[in-house]
């Protein structure tokens, strides 16, 4: 009987972990990352719905993910970067080479996002292909708003509604900070067993109309916004076996 016990006490964890086959694929257990970024400024001084690609530039973007699951997975990210829009960039229309006004701010952002691997495929012990993923969360953005109306042309508007909204903004506080809600997709591809190449695409709604330092003598009527798009490596780390199956020594 003790022999029969004995034989027992490692065959039940065994048959436990071959009958959760999927235990031996999942196997990392967080991810860290780096990125190149690029912000885009949508809001009153472009007249693009896709934001302004003209005064784009670089920046640097970090995060932490903790897998869940095969599909799921949180993750903490930290991005630097810049936005900048300027009316002098666009001909058409001409009243905007008229009111002229530009802005700039280093953007620093905070959030947290839950991210869906769509396919499935967080963390396999050997990954392959592509692994498209959709995320979604919240932040912060800190800003430095630098606004700028000193080429605005008076005379040329009819309307006195610009002039006395320009008055307002600028009796108006820019905001330090902005409470974003990021949301986005990003499709993954596996170099080695432990290293991806990512790029993804993330929008950022905004509850300010204050990105550019503008309002009032622009368009009140809507919020300000940006966007960012990113290419950069994930490092998948914590090599473990999730449900901790014991070695079998005969």
């Amino acid at each position: 009987m003790r022999s029969i016990a004995k034989k027992m006490a490692w065959l039940i964890p065994f048959i436990a972990c071959s009958h959760f086959t999927y235990a031996q694929l999942y196997t990392h257990r967080y991810e860290a990352g780096i990125s190149g970024n690029a912000f885009v400024y949508q809001g009153d001084l472009t007249p693009s719905d896709a934001g302004s690609y003209q005064t784009i530039a670089p920046g640097i973007g970090f995060f932490a993910a903790r897998i869940l699951n095969r599909s799921f997975s949180v993750r903490a990210n930290v991005m630097f970067g810049k936005l900048k829009g300027n009316d002098a960039l666009y001909e058409k229309p001409e009243y905007r080479r008229q009111r002229n006004f530009n802005f700039s701010t280093p953007v620093t952002e905070f959030s947290g996002m839950l991210v869906w691997n769509i396919l499935a495929k967080n963390a396999m012990e050997q990954p392959k292909g592509f692994s498209p993923y959709i995320f979604a969360g919240a932040g912060v953005s800190l800003l430095h708003i630098s606004r700028n109306w000193s080429n605005y042309n008076a005379a040329y508007f009819n309307s006195e509604s610009v002039s006395a909204g320009l008055t307002a903004d600028i009796a108006h506080r820019t905001p330090g900070a902005a409470i974003i809600l990021p949301a986005g997709v990003g499709l993954k591809y596996a170099l080695t067993q432990n290293i991806s190449l990512a790029a993804e695409t993330g929008y950022r709604f905004m509850f300010t109309d204050y990105l550019d330092g503008f309002s009032q003598a622009a368009n009140p009527g809507k919020k300000d916004s940006y966007h960012s798009h990113s290419v950069g490596l994930i490092f998948s780390l914590g090599y473990k076996d999730r449900y901790d199956c014991p070695v079998v020594n005969k």
